[in-house]
C-alpha cells in the first residue's frame, strides 16, 4: 500500500523558509556582533535616518526646492531660526536652518540633496560592483593571459586618483557631446565616471577570493561531472565571494558620495538645477565670508555625518564577516 506524504513534508513552503532564514539570522554571529557593538547600532540608526529623510524628501520636506515657482527672492539669505545676522535680520520659523541665495530652505535643500547624492552613490556602486565582480570572477577562474591583462589594467588605473579619472571621463564626454545634451545626461556621466574609478577594488578582491575557492573540493567535483565553467562561477564560486563584495560596496558608497560631492564642489558634477550636497556646499562657500555661514556649514555637516556613519557601518560589517575575528 502506497504511503501518501503531504507536499509540505517534502518541500517546506516559501513562508516557512523565510521564517527559518530570519530565525537563523537573529541567532547568527553577525546579529550577535551587531548587538554587541554600540558604535554599529548608532551608525546603523543614523544611516537609516538619513536614508529615510532622502527617500521621503518629496513628501516630508517643509518646502519643495525643486519647484522654482515656489521660491521667493525676498526670503533669500535668511539666517536660521533664532539667529540674527550681522545686518539685524532675524530667522523665521518657516526656515529652521535658514535659506540660500535663491530663497531655498536649507533644511529642505539638504533632504533633496541627500536624495540626489545617494542616487548617484548607489547607482555608481552597483555598476562598479557588477563590472568588478564579473571581471574578478573571470580573471581568477580562467587565469592565464586574460588574468594578466585584466590585472595590469587594474594596476594602471590604481596609479590615478579617483577624482582625476572622473574628471577625465567627464571632460571626454563633454567634448564629444553637445553642451545641451551633456547637461541633460550629466547624472549618467557622473555615475559612469565614479563607477569607472571604483571597479578595481571589487575586481581585485573577487579575484583573490575566486583563486581560493576554485581550488576547493566542491569546485573540483563540479568540474569532474562536467558542469560548464560559467555555471560553476555563478552557482558555486559567486555565492562564496559575496561577503567581501558586500563590505567593499558599503565602504564604496561613502567614497562615491564623497567623490560626487567633490566633483560638484569643483563645478563639474551635477547641475545647479538639481543640487546635491556638493553643489549646496559650493553655492554656500561663496557667501561664508559674508557672514552667511549656514549655507555651507549645514550641508557640510550632513555630508560628514552621512560618510562617517556609512564608513563606521562598513568597518563593523568587515569585522563581522571575517571568521578570523569571531
Amino acid at each position: 500500500m502506497a504511503v501518501q506524504v503531504h507536499p509540505n513534508e517534502i518541500v517546506p513552503s516559501f513562508g516557512r523558509r523565510v521564517v527559518d532564514s530570519v530565525h537563523r539570522f537573529f541567532d547568527g554571529d553577525v546579529f550577535h556582533s551587531f548587538r554587541s557593538s554600540p558604535v554599529a547600532m548608532i551608525a546603523f540608526a543614523v544611516t537609516m535616518l538619513l536614508f529615510f529623510l532622502a527617500a521621503f524628501a518629496p513628501w516630508i520636506a517643509p518646502h519643495n526646492t525643486d519647484d522654482v515657482s515656489t521660491l521667493n527672492l525676498m526670503n533669500a539669505r535668511l539666517p536660521p531660526f533664532g539667529v540674527t545676522d550681522d545686518f539685524g535680520t532675524e530667522g523665521v520659523a518657516d526656515f529652521l536652518l535658514g535659506t540660500d541665495d535663491q530663497g531655498r530652505d536649507i533644511l529642505s535643500a539638504i533632504m533633496f540633496g541627500l536624495l540626489v547624492s545617494l542616487e548617484v552613490g548607489f547607482a555608481s556602486v552597483i555598476l562598479a560592483a557588477v563590472v568588478g565582480t564579473v571581471l574578478g570572477l573571470i580573471s581568477g577562474y580562467v587565469g592565464g593571459k586574460l588574468d594578466s591583462v585584466i590585472m595590469r589594467i587594474a594596476d594602471v588605473q590604481l596609479t590615478f586618483p579617483a577624482i582625476l579619472i572622473a574628471l577625465l571621463i567627464d571632460g571626454i564626454v563633454a567634448g564629444l557631446l553637445p553642451r545641451a545634451l551633456h547637461e541633460e545626461l550629466k547624472i549618467y556621466v557622473l555615475v559612469l565616471a565614479i563607477a569607472a574609478s571604483q571597479w578595481v577594488n571589487f575586481a581585485r578582491t573577487v579575484r583573490g577570493s575566486t583563486l581560493v575557492e576554485k581550488g576547493k573540493e566542491y569546485v573540483q567535483a563540479a568540474k569532474v561531472i562536467g558542469v560548464h565553467p560559467a555555471l560553476i562561477m555563478i552557482r558555486h564560486v559567486l555565492p562564496n565571494v559575496t561577503g567581501p563584495v558586500l563590505v567593499i560596496g558599503t565602504l564604496s558608497l561613502a567614497l562615491a558620495v564623497l567623490t560626487e560631492a567633490t566633483l560638484s564642489f569643483l563645478g563639474v558634477g551635477l547641475p545647479v538645477t538639481r543640487p546635491s550636497l556638493g553643489t549646496l556646499i559650493r553655492i554656500g562657500q561663496q557667501y561664508i565670508f559674508s557672514g552667511e555661514w549656514w549655507m555651507t556649514i549645514y550641508p557640510s555637516l550632513a555630508l560628514v555625518i552621512l560618510v562617517l556613519a556609512v564608513n563606521l557601518l562598513g568597518d563593523w560589517l568587515r569585522d563581522a564577516l571575517n571568521p578570523k575575528l569571531r
